[in-house]
């Protein structure tokens, strides 16, 4: 899909709006997207290309696997896979995806959460019976998540292939003998023997075959440790990672061998954006994943480790003025997942100098901004915003405009445009 700015190269830019003059990335902006309306989302390519080639470097050769839940864009994960050989693979976040992105083409499919979609299982035991070697691999971490697996292939006819399988691996770090718990609640699989036993109990079955392990540490991989006039809170967010990640290193290296024993596995994923590094330089680890760092949303913005370029955000419209030093913007509401707080808010990016007001923040359908610079901004003038995470933007928005070299040259469908709702 080309859009009207894209197909009319002739056309000159629209002039800034006054407050452009004092800030050359707003102006930019506006050059860029001409006349074209707001509400809309933007990807810049330039910007992801670059975080891209920082995400490979700090992998050191390993392979990355790319997570399509902070992307959500089919068309820019092919483009991804397609660009550098160093991204292999897709982690994703539904089943119900999964089967779609592998009717859609895609290769080399992990699952990362386990389902209870009897539909989806039995779709994917067919799709294993037609196609055992190319079929999503399913994460598991009981047993009852292989009774449901090998029951929707009895209900689907199919037994012809096992089902290929990935245990996922509890990374939470559990100091004081386990009375204080830090890290996602995923898996209840943690020591090197709870990861044997199910590998056995996948071993006897027929309708499963195990093909890898998976252990995200999201305390570490989602956590920034460089929030601006937070010292103290930033020193303990140090002193956990590193103190979790030694005691996972070493832990995972026992899992893998002890599942080793019972099967040969094709992968051990570890890791997101922001420990791709640390978590690479782990012999055991074979491929790490990564999916936020293309998009570089807010919450990437505090690493000490590394530095991304912001790659997509949306416009709003300025619709009020209600007074001196305000402006207020149309629609805006889009919060991010996650315990409730203030990081998890949209932030106003271009231009520069602008806050929301802590008695509305982004509202369902208006966002009063605060500052200076409102006082600049007109009725009819565009603010541009920063999500807080990476693919809930897409939920927001049918279509991405692309832009590269300074100029639109494409407009591509999201899961939402292409009427893919996951979650």
């Amino acid at each position: 899909m080309a859009t009207k700015a894209s197909v009319d190269p002739a056309r000159p830019p629209t002039q800034p709006a006054p407050a452009a003059a004092a800030d050359d990335a707003y102006g930019r902006y506006e050059a860029i997207f001409g006349d074209l309306e707001p509400p809309f989302a933007y990807c810049d390519l330039d910007s992801m290309w670059s975080n891209a080639d920082e995400m490979l470097g700090r992998a050191s050769g390993k392979p990355i696997r790319v997570a399509s839940k902070s992307v959500r864009c089919r068309d820019l994960l092919a483009r991804i896979l397609r660009r550098d050989r160093g991204f292999r693979g897709l982690l994703t976040f539904t089943l119900p995806e999964s089967l779609w992105l592998s009717d859609e083409g895609f290769d080399d499919l992990v699952c990362a959460y386990p389902t209870a979609d009897r539909a989806a299982l039995r779709e994917l035991a067919r799709l294993t019976e037609a196609e055992p070697d190319r079929a999503p691999a399913m994460m598991v971490d009981s047993a009852a998540h292989l009774d449901m697996i090998e029951a929707a292939a009895r209900d689907a006819g199919a037994g012809g292939a096992p089902v290929r399988v990935c245990i996922e691996l509890d990374t939470g770090w559990w100091p004081h003998g386990g009375r204080i718990k830090v890290g996602p609640k995923r898996s209840p699989v943690r020591t090197p023997n709870q990861a044997r036993s199910l590998a056995q109990e996948i071993d006897r079955r027929e309708g499963v075959r195990l093909v890898g392990l998976m252990a995200y540490e999201g305390h570490i991989a989602g956590v920034g440790d460089a929030a601006p006039g937070q010292r103290l809170k930033n020193l303990a967010i140090r002193a956990m990672q590193r103190r979790s990640a030694r005691e996972l290193s070493a832990r995972r290296a026992e899992v893998v061998a002890a599942v080793g024993e019972v099967a040969d596995l094709e992968f051990v994923n570890g890791g997101g954006t922001g420990s791709i590094a640390a978590t690479a330089a782990e012999p055991a680890v074979t491929e790490v994943a990564a999916g936020s760092g293309f998009y570089a949303p807010v919450l990437f913005d505090h690493y000490s480790s590394f530095e991304l370029l912001p790659a997509a955000g949306f416009a709003l419209a300025v619709d009020r003025k209600p007074a001196r030093g305000m402006a207020t913007a149309l629609g805006g509401g889009y919060i991010a997942s996650g315990p409730p707080a203030e990081d998890r808010l949209p932030e106003p990016y271009l231009p520069r100098g602008l806050r929301l007001d802590a008695l509305e923040a982004a509202g369902e359908v208006q966002t009063p901004l605060l500052g200076e610079v409102a006082s600049r901004l007109r009725v009819g003038d565009r603010v541009y915003f920063r999500h807080a995470k990476a693919g809930e933007l897409c939920e927001r928005f049918n279509t991405l405009h692309v832009i590269e070299g300074g100029r639109i040259v494409d407009e591509l469908p999201t899961y939402r445009g292409e009427r893919k709702a996951f979650l």
